[in-house]
């Protein structure tokens, strides 16, 4: 039996566009793991940012972060909706990951303590990330048959956590073993494993662009037609949205919560490295994060399909309240590892079914990737909030923990917020 019927995939015609759009996540996620979260926070402080004041880097890496967030967020319904009246999603997102893939490449050439030419290539670097991730998104309708959005929603999740914690795990090796593979130094490891990152995102994105198939709608509209529809598609979007009180809930507990998701993965090494721990035994946290992670964010989306996603959404938020308050008691690595494995045992799961939980809400046919931008929009603007005020409360009180407090005020909102949310009212 393969692994599509074992995961409830019984129309085998659907098996290759499913995993084809999986795969994406496969590829993007090394920029995720290798850069976001693991080599740029740490190489950023050591090699571009090299200030004496560690509450001073944390605050440029933050405001980095807050940047590309807002960016993305007052783009994302538009580009959305733009996308929908041109029904051209793959196209936008051939654009947007073509951009993170060079800038990814250029960190390469940054010269020491160059950090705004650092912080300017990561911004754009991210842009195409993010920007790229609603065309994904809204792509999940297109393959997904009725009643497996929470599985198929976690399998692209799972690839995900292999894929960047294997590649993430070869360019580890790359630094640890810099000699052997004839480097001069770690810095120009972690240099080249910039350029392995822009490769391994570029190469196996191929196969989303060639088998997945876009759904087609009549009254197609060319990229430089009517801007009045397009400002309609926005509108009718938003509107949609608010006034489904259901829908609305869910969105505001997300903005909230997801903020406290993006702020562990953004910030969590620089953390680290803030109050002492060394940047190895952060980087095999991460490891360990990811590869928990693969099984982890497969048995929430069997859960999500059992018990609903919201149940499967509640679990994992009870257990970022629990990670949250661990990490103010953080004294050595072992500590650290501890809470990447809770981490690991979660993370996947709330992102995969917030994703699927989500996607049950919007009608198919009709504009997926103009919802999928104001959801990702909410989650851009979290992400402005949680790096910011961690990286803002370090550098006023020169106390990098007490940060911490402000991601356990935002999951505690999110889940006060979801905990009123009526799945089944809004399920197809």
């Amino acid at each position: 039996m393969s692994a599509a019927h074992k995961l409830g995939f019984k129309h085998l015609n659907l098996d290759r566009q499913i995993y084809s759009w999986a795969l994406y996540d496969w590829a993007n996620s090394a920029f995720a793991t290798a850069v976001m979260a693991g080599f740029f926070p740490a190489f950023f402080r050591l090699y571009w940012s090299t200030t004496s004041d560690v509450t001073v880097t944390t605050f440029r890496l933050g405001l980095a972060n807050t940047i590309a967030s807002l960016i993305v967020a007052f783009s994302a319904p538009l580009m959305g909706a733009l996308s929908d009246l041109c029904q051209k999603k793959k196209v936008f997102l051939m654009i947007f990951a073509l951009l993170g893939i060079v800038m990814t490449g250029g960190l390469f050439f940054v010269p020491r303590g160059y950090y705004l030419t650092a912080m300017m290539l990561y911004v754009f670097a991210t842009l195409g990330f993010m920007e790229g991730n609603i065309f994904y998104d809204s792509l999940l309708l297109d393959v997904a048959p009725n009643g497996l959005l929470d599985r198929v929603s976690a399998l692209g999740y799972a690839l995900g956590y292999i894929g960047g914690g294997l590649l993430f795990a070869l360019c580890v090796c790359g630094v640890l073993y810099h000699a052997t593979f004839g480097c001069p130094s770690e810095a120009v490891a972690v240099r080249i494993s910039f350029l392995a990152v822009a490769a391994w995102w570029g190469i196996f994105s191929v196969p989303i662009f060639v088998f997945v198939r876009e759904s087609k709608k009549k009254g197609k509209t060319s990229l430089g037609g009517n801007l009045a529809e397009w400002g309609c598609q926005v509108y009718e979007t938003l509107k949609m949205l608010t006034q489904k009180k259901n829908v609305g809930m869910f969105l505001v507990g997300y903005w909230l919560y997801i903020d406290g998701v993006g702020t562990v993965i953004r910030m969590a090494v620089d953390y680290g490295m803030a109050i002492g721990l060394h940047p190895r035994d952060l980087i095999l946290a991460l490891l360990i994060t990811q590869f928990i992670g693969f099984p982890a964010t497969l048995l929430f989306g069997k859960m999500g399909t059992r018990w609903g996603a919201k149940t499967g959404i509640l679990i994992g938020l009870a257990g970022y309240l629990g990670i949250v308050a661990g990490s103010l008691f953080i004294t050595r690595a072992r500590d650290f590892m501890i809470l990447a494995i809770a981490v690991g045992l979660v993370q996947g799961g709330v992102q995969s079914l917030s994703r699927s939980l989500f996607a049950s809400f919007v009608p198919r046919g009709s504009g997926e990737a103009a919802y999928f931008g104001v959801y990702n929009m909410l989650g851009r603007f979290a992400a402005v909030l949680g790096p910011f005020l961690m990286g803002m409360v370090a550098l006023l009180t020169k106390q990098p923990k007490i940060g911490v407090l402000s991601v356990e005020a935002l999951f505690m909102g999110g889940t006060c917020f979801i905990l009123f949310v009526k799945e089944k009212e809004e399920k197809r």
